[in-house]
This record gives structure tokens, C-alpha cells and sequence, in this order.
């Protein structure tokens, strides 16, 4: 069996430039990295590497140096006014980066539409080697795991897939009997973290702990051992905790991805 993929996710560590976040990486035991190329909302401080050839540069370099490698790339938007085609700068950014997962958000009442946009999504990335993955969240327009199932596989694309991160799992109510019965070829890699308490009755808190208050793996209240049994053997896992208490401690970047790492493995080594 192959050794299994830990990335270092951009949420994690949001506030490092992707040169650094690469180091930190590096030092803290990672494989892997995810290089988050658009921003998640306008709010969020972002590093440009779309536009900014030096900054690439910058991170090819250090991803060299390191031996450090890319997994996926974020987040593009499939929204109702999506002209996908516009996409392709980004993806072709991402392959320099030599990732090979692509993750996308489904923000269109129209489901149709999405399954539209994700099929021309698919048919975008697959010259650069990118397999799109439709992330499921709760206060998005695909919900659920049944719902980002459904989507995916109307798209009919083979590189088409599905991304179950543990929060969103939690908070969407999804079901371990449902992932079970996913098309292995359509789960590529899995967003680990924990969840701590019940879900919240507000969509507004559930959207707050997803991008501020997140748990190290064995730290909170998910049935992790369970999702894990439910994935494909050896899946690597993108380890996406942001812990925005501990940041705000000035606990450092590298502690908190290696804190990331550590409890993970702890993890693992119980399953």
C-alpha cells in the first residue's frame, strides 16, 4: 500500500503566503499542499498568484527546494451568471502548479444549470489533468453529499467528483450509508478536521465554525473513524482546520498545520 497523501490546506494557514505556506509544510511532515489561486470571499486576505508570475515563481521555487507538491487548487464558483470559459487561466495556473484537484463551489439555485456548468467544467480541466470535485456545503446550492452525488454524476464526466469534507458532512447531516455507496472513482481526496458540539439552528453560525472554529481530528464530536471507513482505502486526506482562537494566541502557522498533522496520525493509528 502507498504511503498516504497529508496536504497542508490554505484555510489552515491562511495567513502565510503560499512561499511560506509551502515551508511550513515542508517542516511540519506534509507531502502535499492545496494553493487556494481565487479567493473564498472578498473579505479574505488573498495572495494573488493568478496574477502575480513573481509570486509563482516564488512558490514554484519552493516547492522544488522542498520536494513539496500541489493537490488541489480553489475555489472557483459556479454561479448563475458563470461563464465558465473564463475559468481556464486559472486552471492553467493550477496545472503549472502540477496539481491534479479542483475545487469547485455550487452557488446556482438552478440545478440544471449547475449540472451544465459542471459538465463544461469538467470538459475545461481536463486538458491540464484537473479533476474538478463539487464540494458540498450546507449554505450552498449543493447541500448535502446525496445532492453533490447527483450533480456529478448527471454531469456524466469521468473526471467529475465529489469532495466530503468532515465539517460540511457533519453540519449537512449527510449519512455514512449514503457515502458508502459512492463510486469510489468519484471520491479523490477527502478535508479532514473535527466538529465540536451540536449542529447550530443558524446557517450564519454553522458558516462562522466552518471558516473560524474547526477542531484538530479527535478533538471534537465526529464520528471520524466511521467517514474514514467509508472512504476509499488510503484517500489522501487535506487537512482543512482553521482555528482562528489559536491564530488569534499567536500559536504560529507551523505549530497549528503540525498540531494538524499530529492529531491526524494519532487518528489513524486508532483505526
Amino acid at each position: 500500500m502507498s504511503e498516504r497523501i497529508f496536504s497542508l490546506a490554505s484555510l489552515t494557514v491562511l495567513e502565510l503566503s503560499p512561499p511560506e505556506m509551502v515551508d511550513v509544510a515542508a517542516r511540519a511532515g506534509y507531502s502535499h499542499v492545496g494553493l487556494r489561486l481565487v479567493p473564498a470571499t472578498p473579505e479574505e486576505h488573498h495572495f494573488a498568484l493568478v496574477a502575480d508570475a513573481g509570486l509563482r515563481r516564488q512558490t514554484l521555487a519552493r516547492l522544488r527546494d522542498t520536494g513539496i507538491r500541489v493537490l488541489d487548487v480553489e475555489i472557483l464558483r459556479l454561479k448563475p451568471d458563470t461563464v465558465v470559459a473564463e475559468f481556464e487561466k486559472v486552471l492553467a495556473v493550477g496545472a503549472e502548479f502540477g496539481a491534479t484537484e479542483l475545487l469547485v463551489a455550487g452557488n446556482d439555485v438552478d440545478e440544471q444549470r449547475l449540472i451544465d456548468n459542471f459538465a463544461l467544467l469538467c470538459d475545461l480541466a481536463a486538458p491540464y489533468g484537473l479533476h474538478p470535485h463539487l464540494e458540498f456545503m450546507p449554505w450552498t446550492d449543493a447541500r448535502n453529499l446525496e445532492q453533490a452525488v447527483r450533480i456529478v454524476e448527471a454531469a456524466g464526466r469521468e473526471n467529475g467528483a465529489v469532495l466530503v469534507d468532515a465539517f460540511h458532512f457533519d453540519r449537512s447531516g449527510s449519512r455514512l450509508e449514503d457515502l458508502a455507496r459512492v463510486a469510489p472513482s468519484r471520491l479523490r481526496y477527502a478535508q479532514l478536521c473535527d466538529v465540536a458540539g451540536p449542529r447550530p439552528a443558524d446557517m450564519a453560525e454553522i458558516l462562522r465554525q466552518a471558516r473560524n472554529e474547526r477542531r484538530f481530528p479527535g478533538d471534537g464530536d465526529c464520528d471520524l473513524p466511521g467517514l474514514l471507513r467509508c472512504l476509499p482505502a488510503n484517500i489522501p486526506l487535506s487537512l482543512e482546520i482553521p482555528t482562528l482562537q489559536l491564530l488569534e494566541q499567536g500559536v504560529s502557522g507551523l505549530d497549528r498545520a503540525q498540531m494538524a498533522l499530529d492529531k491526524t496520525r494519532e487518528l489513524l493509528a486508532r483505526l
